[in-house]
């Protein structure tokens, strides 16, 4: 039962990676375009996730640092910044776009702008965090993101065609519109690699108190929470591609994609699509606002914790406070939640090198992890990741602007 519960956050983590308003918009965009031919960047982005929140989680079940306070010790603060830089503006660039995902989701269920919303969702977000612990938020958001099997149980009630489903798994380049095609496929990579997932991982071993006893359950929470969510997110690509592509419908808008659960799930299926879309922005801004805390507090030496109250650890509160400050402005300024959500995507691909290149050290440091260290096989997998990042960081500004 122990480790059971351990899988929550591995559940938590991939609603934050595969079920929020990136993930979401860009399934739903490659489901209406291309149908199943964008399935293998969602297959390649789990495995290489998978790897890097296993590490990460073993980094603090065997050394008892996260990721960024290992790096903060080992490269010192002159390499540090960096990647701190980077992690923290894509933060708050994606938390932006959640914030704008769940006012949207309020406003396709009630006809009230998505603009009245943003600060009320804000409210709502910075309450749960300033009154909650890890575990209430980690086992909520896990039990609440359940709502999102709904798309596992529309593909499966529309019936497609397995083969041609197998067949989007394997890499391949379109013919019809390839810029568009490349550009989906980075920022599904994006969304789905993202760094936060790694960084607030390791932060919630922490926060649970993972021990070297823990590292099967590590794997299995990676493995198994992961999973999860690609196979929820390549459920949406399924239904996108035979509910919206036959219509004619490229998915501009999300209020375009609300339809999609309509046709296998009735009247039921635009309630869910946006309690899905409610659920999983709401988990993915909670994440990120403790994802802030977190990486500031362990950079520069403050104690963290969601599980002390804030009178304890003022700075970790202050800085997800400030966070929300910030977040709900390209909201309220009424910017686009979809086009606003392509560029938090884009931009996270161009950081993604400078945030996983470290764990290669890391991972191999004995001194840290005596006999856990990385082997071969691990050591192979982190370097396809990086060189995948640093390929991705190429690519995404020039496909932004031809593709995008």
């Amino acid at each position: 039962m122990k480790n059971v519960m351990k899988v929550a956050l591995g559940i938590v983590a991939s609603i934050g990676g595969y079920l929020e308003v990136g993930s979401l918009g860009t399934a739903l965009q490659a489901g209406s375009s291309y149908r199943y031919e964008l399935l293998w960047p969602i297959a390649l982005g789990t495995l290489c996730i998978i790897c890097l929140t296993e590490m990460s989680g073993r980094l603090a079940a065997v050394d008892k640092e996260t990721t960024f306070s290992a790096s903060r010790e080992h490269f010192g603060i002159t390499y540090h910044f960096w990647p701190l830089a980077a992690q923290v503006l894509v933060d708050l660039f994606v938390l932006a776009a959640e914030i704008g995902g769940a006012s949207l989701a309020l406003e396709l269920m009630t006809g009230v702008s998505m603009q009245i919303w943003a600060v009320p969702v804000t409210f709502l977000i910075w309450i749960l965090l300033w009154r909650g612990t890890f575990g209430a938020i980690e086992h909520s958001v896990a039990l609440l993101g359940m709502v999102t099997l709904s798309f596992v149980v529309a593909a499966k009630w529309l019936h497609p065609d397995w083969t041609e489903v197998a067949r989007g798994l394997i890499p391949h380049r379109s013919s019809d519109d390839p810029s568009k095609y490349a550009y989906l496929a980075v920022s599904i990579l994006g969304a789905t690699i993202s760094p936060y997932m790694v960084s607030f991982y390791s932060s919630g071993a922490i926060e649970e108190h993972w021990k070297t006893t823990d590292l099967g359950a590590n794997r299995l929470t990676a493995g198994l929470g992961m999973t999860f969510g690609a196979v929820v997110g390549m459920s949406v690509v399924v239904v996108a591609a035979l509910t919206l592509a036959p219509r004619g419908i490229a998915v501009d808008t999300y209020q375009q994609a609300a339809v999609a659960l309509s046709q296998p799930l009735g009247r039921w299926g635009f309630w869910l699509f946006c309690a899905s879309l409610l659920i999983g922005c709401i988990g993915a801004a909670l994440e990120l606002s403790l994802d802030l805390a977190y990486i500031m507090s362990q950079s520069f030496g403050w104690r963290w914790g969601e599980d002390q109250t804030p009178d304890v650890e003022a700075r970790f509160a202050m800085v997800y406070t400030g966070a929300l400050v910030l977040a709900p402005l390209p909201t309220l300024a009424g910017i686009d939640p979809l086009k606003f959500t392509m560029f938090s995507m884009s931009l996270t691909v161009v950081a993604l090198p400078l945030i996983v290149a470290p764990l290669l050290v890391l991972m191999n440091d004995r001194r840290r992890l005596k006999t856990h260290v990385n082997g071969w096989f691990s050591n192979t997998a982190v370097i396809i990741v990086i060189l995948i990042a640093i390929t991705l960081a190429v690519l995404a500004i020039p496909l932004q602007v031809l593709g995008g």
